[in-house]
């Protein structure tokens, strides 16, 4: 019910403040467990991503989101929780395969979960190898992945901006893509090959240059550096 008003209230407020161009909204599935894979530009893609989709997206926020006390604890975990957020602990190894856990329930229950290959937010502008976790909760489950290119999102809230600008936003949803054809979850082939086509139908939308690479989150240092530089900058 909250994800429900949440969307209702929410969604006006987002059309004003990203002024989104929305495309392929009829691509994504209106019933059934479906994957939105997209790029990751900046803090607020979820929250784009989830307010402009034709239905209910569910996706995974720091969990610290969710245990803050007084007036501001409440009000970041109300909505949090109301824009379909679920908490998790971030980190390797049986963290990222607990979390993996956590959109696999969503796409059990038949509903729609929102990932990024990536990892983690691209700095520079450039798409990234992606990582094969998106292909083992497709494979898992069965479900369609739907690519998702996001332009601007990086221009309405960059790196280190607390609240969001007003910026216009391009959401464009690509053809479901059913990836079952590369084989088992267990094969890491499989995960291989089913990432790759899923990025590549990303990238063919969003025109980035390919890094060729994995994206590695920078040390808690460096991203205070840049927020701090960023922080000059407007000054």
């Amino acid at each position: 019910m909250l994800k429900r008003l949440s969307r209702i209230f929410l969604a006006p407020l987002a059309r004003l403040l990203f002024r989104p161009r929305i495309i392929g909204r009829s691509n994504v599935p209106s019933t059934g467990p479906v994957i939105l894979a997209s790029n990751h530009l900046s803090f607020i893609d979820s929250v784009v991503i989830t307010l402009v989709a034709p239905r209910s997206v569910s996706f995974l926020a720091k969990s610290s989101y969710f245990t803050g006390t007084g007036v501001r604890g409440w009000l970041s975990r109300a909505f949090f929780t109301g824009v379909g957020a679920i908490p998790v602990e971030r980190g390797a190894g049986s963290a990222a395969q607990l979390a993996l856990d956590s959109g696999l329930e969503v796409l059990n229950r038949g509903e729609a979960f929102s990932i990024y290959p990536e990892g983690t937010r691209s700095l520079d502008g450039r798409l990234y190898k992606g990582r094969t976790g998106v292909a083992w909760l497709a494979l898992t489950s069965g479900a369609l992945v739907v690519p998702v290119a996001l332009t601007g999102t990086q221009n309405l809230q960059p790196v280190g901006s607390k609240l969001p600008r007003f910026a216009r936003v391009t959401v464009e949803f690509g053809a479901p893509l059913d990836v079952s054809r590369h084989g088992s979850a267990e094969s890491g082939r499989a995960r291989r090959a089913a990432t790759d086509e899923i990025m590549g139908a990303i990238q063919a939308m969003s025109g980035q240059p390919l890094a060729g690479v994995y994206n590695e989150p920078p040390p808690a240092n460096v991203t205070e550096r840049v927020r701090r530089f960023f922080r000059r900058e407007r000054t």
